[in-house]
């Protein structure tokens, strides 16, 4: 009897203190509605619904007094009338919330009843906006869409995106979106909006024309289910590629499995409102994750296993917020309400009110409720961007989260977009986005940049090449570290426009994206600047003229006339009679001059001069020739006439002495054009460049009035003038009278090998040879920083090295004096020839004179002998 007395009063004592407990204990109930299919699991809400009581109910720091417990019913999708049923249900029960339903025909009917009984209705789904904002009684969790609208536009400008298409999933997008879409009207962005189908999951036709009209920015506004499937359409399409950037606006990006896309180079952005980088969010993360892993596996979705969505965690921090706001409610009754009576909650406004008034830093970040329309307008949004190295260290220890995204800044609804990633970090490790790539690499066959190599063995892939552009890329390469396949240019063009706006060669291979990179000697010039983007370029040059060398001539045997010009002979001999003229009539003019013959007979009347018309020839000829003369000046005036003869002789001969050597000896190169202007002011020479090159394209586009005519003349005759290669042009060149326009720096490799072509006159313009990449690429700053390097290194000058040098061609000028021969002088013999010849015949005419004029003298004198005889 006693023990059973003892059991008596063990039970009577547990049964007072559960009742003491239960009374010092307050229950908070709340409902949820949730639409599920048949046969589907149980929604990701309802989930998280549970699991945010369950851990509030386990963690009594925020409700240490409450107990927090749920009446959950279920109800089919776009069932509004269950759905007002079963939240008239939960009333009647007494309920402080309700939570749900997510699709906007249920949640209007749910709506209206929690407005009339005035108890606080929470979503945590995008509702269609209501027209008159007279839901009182409705906070929705999910950040307004005005404000994501206005985050995408932020985006698209800080990406500086000119053409964007968005392709959407129903209706709503449009709503979501409508921001963007008025971009044209006040920014200079073209939109083209695409839909997804609707009946069927295939968007490949879709894709298929995007991919055709060249859409590389792309934004897609749908659910991570479809987000998740178009992703994998779109690697088959094989979009995947660094030349696309697709964003999506669902903000569950970052919980898809997205390892398949990683090391593919494409460029994907979203936004992410689920703040990981609190230590404390990434804890309840890992506990719903191990929860997850746990259950039963469920349905395909896309996402990483035991990952929670956007959705869970603001239906976790909804329930969180009503928790904190009944701490807050001293002495909160909950009453059974009955939907026909229409007698609303006593205490529901005060609650509504405190709902509004909390501030909650949840999952999402920090909750802020707006107090009029009860939305979520104050919020941040991570920016995210798919790496391959993955997010930043951070301390939360998800390692989940961490493998493929990175953060690269933040957007705030009131402070806007921020973004930390800055072009030194992107740039820190120049191999980040070449490394383990293979490109395809377009050039065309050109000496020596690019050629095929000769090998008795055959050859195959990139070993079939040699050449500058080769070497260039195994150096770029080895820095960046990306593999290569090389590939000739299918029309051999290095890519000019045409009439209608097409491009050809290299260039439309760029532009249409066959290749990745075109490493060859394209020229930089603005038209292929607009359609492709440019490294640095690698080689500086202009164009110059090309044209076969011009004759040599050998001096002629009176080649020593050479160093005056005939007007110069011709002004000296002038100059020689006239001071002969001057000092003759000088001399007779001064009495100094003059004087007797007969010295010894001091009386006489007859004095002479020496300084006759021909003594006076003589004086000068002497002084001329370096001699002197045995005539000297006796008179002042006569010696001022003499001096300066002598000063104006030394002159002369000084500067044609000095002269004389390099008309004796150097082969005269006469050619018959020494520049462009040569060229355009002649027809008989033809010229012409390279069909479709850049060089033409210079002369096609230039408004100089010498290169216009040249243009004029080339476009007459383009059947002739112009070539289809340089080989073709190099080639006419050597048979015949045809001048090439070309690159000064393939001429200048021409000319080394072969000696009897030359470059003709100097650079007509200056410009560059650069490494051609498709608009828009990742690779084109990483090849412009690797060519820097090898720039610095020296090594693009020891590239060139190797492949300019040729044999070398004598050396037009010998540094060293060469032997006179008859050819060089010749002409004094002649001369001298001529000399001692004339003065023969000079003799004689002189004895044939003097002896008639004796013979006449004799005659004379016989004659006057007779007379006197006779006479």
């Amino acid at each position: 009897m006693t023990m059973v007395k003892r059991k008596g009063l063990l039970f009577s004592l547990l049964y007072l203190m559960a009742e003491f407990w239960l009374t010092s204990q307050q229950v908070l109930r709340i409902g949820g509605i949730f639409e599920t299919l048949e046969n589907d699991p149980i929604s990701v809400e309802e989930l998280a619904f549970k699991f945010a009581v369950t851990n509030i109910n386990r963690n009594r720091t925020l409700m240490p007094n409450t107990t927090l417990t749920y009446d959950i019913q279920r109800i089919n999708l776009f069932d509004s009338f269950e759905a007002s049923r079963r939240a008239c249900d939960q009333l009647a029960l007494g309920v402080g919330a309700v939570f749900g339903p997510s699709h906007s025909s249920s949640v209007s009917a749910v709506q209206s009843i929690c407005n009339a009984l005035e108890v606080p209705h929470i979503q945590t789904r995008w509702k269609h906006p209501s027209v008159d904002n007279k839901d009182s009684f409705y906070i929705n969790l999910y950040p307004e869409y005005a404000s994501i609208s206005r985050a995408v536009l932020d985006i698209v400008q800080y990406y500086k995106w000119k053409t964007v298409t968005v392709v959407y999933e129903d209706a709503t997008g449009l709503i979501r979106l409508q921001e963007l879409i008025k971009a044209p009207s006040r920014y200079s962005i073209k939109i083209k909006i695409r839909q997804l189908p609707t009946g069927s999951k295939d968007a490949r036709p879709l894709l298929k024309e995007m991919k055709k009209g060249k859409e590389f920015y792309v934004i897609f506004d749908c659910s991570y289910q479809t987000s998740a499937n178009v992703l994998k359409q779109i690697l088959s399409m094989g979009m995947m590629t660094e030349y696309y950037h697709f964003f999506f606006t669902t903000l569950d990006l970052f919980a898809l499995d997205l390892e398949p896309y990683r090391y593919s180079g494409v460029n994907m952005t979203g936004f992410r409102l689920l703040n990981i980088d609190n230590p404390q969010v990434a804890s309840v993360v890992e506990r719903w994750a191990m929860e997850r892993l746990q259950a039963p596996s469920k349905v395909e979705t896309g996402m990483m296993e035991g990952m929670i969505t956007t959705e869970a965690a603001l239906m976790y921090d909804a329930v969180y917020m009503v928790a904190a706001a009944s701490q807050r409610t001293s002495q909160i009754t909950v009453s059974s309400l009955q939907c026909h009576r229409h007698k609303p909650w006593r205490l529901g406004s005060r609650f509504m009110n405190m709902l509004k008034d909390a501030q909650w830093n949840g999952l999402t970040g920090q909750i802020i409720i707006n107090k009029t329309d009860g939305l979520r307008k104050e919020f941040d949004l991570d920016v995210i961007s798919l790496k391959e190295d993955g997010l930043e260290k951070t301390n939360t220890g998800n390692s989940r989260l961490n493998k493929v995204w990175k953060k690269i800044g933040v957007w705030n609804s009131q402070m806007g977009l921020n973004l930390t990633e800055t072009n030194k970090d992107s740039s820190t490790n120049v191999t980040d986005s070449l490394a383990n790539r293979t490109l395809i690499v377009t050039t065309i066959l050109e000496n020596p940049y690019v050629m095929y190599k000769k090998s008795d063995k055959p050859l195959y892939g990139n070993d079939r090449f040699e050449g500058y552009c080769l070497d260039l890329l195994k150096e770029l390469s080895n820095i960046l570290g990306f593999s290569y396949e090389v590939k000739l240019v299918s029309d051999g063009k290095y890519g000019a426009q045409n009439d209608k706006g097409e491009w050809n060669g290299m260039v439309r291979e760029l532009i249409d994206h066959v290749a990745d990179l075109a490493v060859a000697p394209l020229t930089i010039t603005y038209v292929r600047e607009k359609v492709i983007d440019f490294s640095k370029p690698f080689m500086t040059l202009g164009i110059s003229i090309l044209y076969h060398k011009p004759n040599g001539t050998n001096p002629g045997v009176f080649s020593f006339l050479n160093p005056l010009s005939p007007d110069i002979w011709m002004y000296v001999l002038l100059a020689c009679l006239g001071v002969s003229c001057v000092l003759f009539v000088i001399a007779r003019f001064t009495p100094y001059e003059w004087y007797n013959p007969h010295p010894c007979n001091p009386d006489s009347d007859v004095v002479e001069n020496n300084f006759t018309l021909i003594n006076s020839v003589w004086f000068g000829v002497g002084a001329l020739m370096q001699q002197g003369s045995e005539l000297m000046p006796k008179a002042l005036s006569t010696r001022i006439v003499g001096g300066i003869w002598w000063f104006f002789t030394l002159i002369i001969i000084s500067s044609y002495t000095a002269n004389l050597a390099a008309f004796l000896t150097v082969e005269r190169m006469d050619s018959p054009i020494d520049s462009a202007d040569d060229l355009a002011k002649q027809t008989k020479i033809e010229y012409g460049a390279v069909r479709d090159g850049s060089t033409m394209t210079f002369f096609k586009k230039s408004k100089i009035s010498t290169y216009e005519k040249m243009w004029a003349f080339m476009s007459s005759r383009k059947n002739t003038a112009l070539v289809k290669n340089n080989r073709e042009g190099i080639q006419r060149v050597l048979t015949t009278d045809y001048a090439l326009l070309m690159e000064s720096t393939s001429i200048e490799y021409i000319s080394q090998r072969n000696c009897n072509l030359t470059q003709i006159g100097g650079l007509i313009d200056s410009k560059g040879y650069g490494v051609g990449t498709p608009i828009g690429s990742p690779y084109r700053d990483k090849v412009t920083i690797a060519i820097l390097q090898l720039q610095e290194e020296g090594k693009l000058h020891m590239m060139k090295e190797k492949w300019w040098r040729g044999n070398g061609c004598p050396e037009e000028d010998s540094k060293e004096a060469s032997a006179l021969g008859v050819e060089n002088i010749g002409g004094i013999f002649i001369v001298l020839a001529a000399g001692l010849v004339l003065s023969v015949f000079v003799a004689i005419g002189e004895f044939i004179y003097k002896s008639r004029k004796n013979l006449d003298i004799e005659e004379v004198s016989v004659g006057q002998c007779e007379w006197h005889n006779k006479y």
